[in-house]
């Protein structure tokens, strides 16, 4: 595996994206995406690239302007236990970082990988962003079985959902 390169995504890599995340869906952890989205939000993605084949993405994607969201982060099985995923996560912890999110989070069915990169599992009303982009039109809002997972991103920040920051702030 010595010419894998994880590198920004391009619109000419949303098929392979595409074809990657629905590759995968059998195995319950990714939601479908469809390709015109890919398309618009290639921007977002990171990719593992060996010898031109995708073999692994996961998209940053902005809830607000303090909130990123780890999405679609899905590795080949024939690629899987080498660390690309946590490789992943660690560019996109990076590259929020140097855009100005506050916190990264993620919504996820099993949380072990999550908080072994440092996440920590909270109540998904502490993801105000989240609830209000993706949640609300979903069929199983309020019965959801995922995880919220939040990392904060600056030294010494403790995550508070938005709502208590204002609060903080007026008090």
């Amino acid at each position: 595996m010595t010419d894998l390169i994880i590198r920004a995504a391009t619109a000419a890599d949303a098929e392979a994206i595409h074809a990657l995340v629905t590759s995968h869906l059998d195995e319950g952890h990714l939601l479908p995406r469809a390709l015109d989205e890919l398309r618009v939000h290639a921007e977002r993605f990171l990719v593992c690239d060996v010898a031109g084949a995708i073999i692994g993405c996961a998209e940053l994607a902005p809830l607000s302007l303090s909130v990123a969201e780890v999405r679609s982060l899905v590795v080949s099985r024939d690629f899987r236990g080498v660390r690309l995923a946590q490789r992943l996560v660690g560019e996109l912890r990076a590259r929020a970082l140097t855009l100005g999110f506050d916190t990264l989070t993620a919504f996820i069915h099993d949380a072990r990988f999550f908080v072994r990169q440092g996440f920590s599992i909270v109540p998904h009303v502490w993801v105000p962003e989240k609830i209000m982009t993706d949640c609300v039109g979903c069929p199983l809002f309020r019965k959801c079985e995922q995880f919220a997972v939040v990392l904060p991103l600056q030294a010494r920040q403790m995550y508070r959902p938005a709502h208590r920051q204002v609060a903080t702030r007026v008090a």
